[in-house]
């Protein structure tokens, strides 16, 4: 922290496996905590630096910044692999087994006050995460695979019927550990939605 020089900070995602988030700064130290402060990037780091003094509201707003960059920043790559991991890197509604083709797709998004949990997330491949995000397909409390109607009816070529079509009553492909299976409560939200869009 004296010296400014950057570290790479390794987050847990799983016993053995780390996430590597860097550059990061220590840019102050809370003894009372017995912690640090952490800048993950350059702006957050010349916000702490440039003042001497900090004022009780001054400290809230950096805090704050702080807290909304760490959750954007710091905990999508931690949520992605513990997601993978989870369900055994592929893809839970056709098996691909690409892990640089895989996302980890957020049943309650974090604008809507998803928490980056195992639970709340599903492995998806590329195609299937971006038909879940516009509402294409959805996954049921019952973990069938739902396939939009006007969807279903529509004639294209392969991509669709394989990639699409034919996922429409497919059961989600669940991961080993019980704890680690969508919540049933956040896919009846999300089903909601989707019913209401289609």
């Amino acid at each position: 922290m004296a010296l400014g020089k950057p570290l790479v900070w390794f987050v847990g995602a799983a016993p053995g496996v780390y996430v590597p988030i860097y550059p990061v700064w220590l840019v102050g130290e809370e003894p009372a905590g017995h912690q640090f402060v952490l800048a993950l990037d350059e702006e957050m780091r010349a916000q702490w630096e440039s003042a001497t003094v900090f004022h009780p509201a001054d400290l809230a707003l950096r805090r704050q910044y702080a807290e909304a960059t760490v959750r954007r920043r710091l905990h999508q790559p931690v949520f992605r692999e513990r997601v993978l991991l989870a369900y055994s890197l592929q893809c839970a509604l056709c098996r691909l087994r690409h892990p640089e083709l895989l996302d980890a797709a957020h049943i309650k998004e974090d604008s809507e006050g998803g928490e980056p949990v195992v639970p709340n997330g599903v492995a998806m491949c590329a195609i299937h995460h971006r038909s879940f995000d516009k509402d294409v397909l959805t996954v049921r409390p019952d973990y069938l695979i739902e396939v939009r109607r006007d969807v279903r009816e529509e004639r294209d070529g392969p991509t669709l019927q394989h990639a699409l079509q034919g996922l429409h009553g497919e059961k989600l492909v669940l991961p080993k550990p019980r704890a680690a299976w969508p919540d049933p409560e956040l896919l009846e939200e999300r089903y909601e939605r989707f019913r209401m869009v289609g």
